[in-house]
């Protein structure tokens, strides 16, 4: 078998687990000793064969991450940069959602994580504010949710 033959295999190999990243498959090409030529012949095959894609990527993965994890858009830009996807792949991924849709998010979270409405105390405005910052929403929108949040919970 041919270097690049091999690195084709373990392109799929590695694929067949999990999508991937268009960076993350590189390194672990790179981590099995597959030369760079080889590598991007391996990659530019299976991109052509459809099962490398970093724009569907992170649309899944952003997708994913506000409806099963309840992240935040900047949460999830910092995640996908870091994995290696192009900013442009990025951009088109969290493009999809508007201020409100995000506010609403936002809101339905705590609505989950504080299920009898109260944050009226200053410490339980701070937990919902730090817990949606760490969820990756921006401070501004995190105080609009929680204001929202707070006015649904007296209505």
């Amino acid at each position: 078998m041919g270097s690049t033959e091999r690195a084709i295999e373990l392109a799929f190999r590695h694929l067949g687990k999990r999508d991937r990243t268009e960076a993350e498959l590189r390194r672990h090409l790179a981590a099995k000793d597959v030369g760079e030529p080889e590598a991007d012949a391996a990659i530019a095959e299976v991109v052509r064969m459809g099962y490398l894609d970093d724009a569907r990527y992170a649309r899944t993965f952003a997708e994913d991450r506000r409806n099963l994890d309840g992240w935040g858009s900047e949460r999830i830009e910092r995640r996908l940069l870091a994995l290696g996807v192009d900013r442009e792949h990025v951009a088109t991924a969290l493009g999809g959602r508007d201020g409100a849709e995000e506010l609403e998010a936002a809101v339905e979270l705590l609505r989950r994580r504080f299920r009898d409405g109260i944050v009226a105390q200053e410490r339980e405005r701070e937990r919902a504010l730090g817990m949606l910052v760490r969820k990756g929403y921006e401070l501004e929108l995190a105080h609009d949710a929680v204001r929202a949040f707070e006015r649904a919970a007296a209505a």
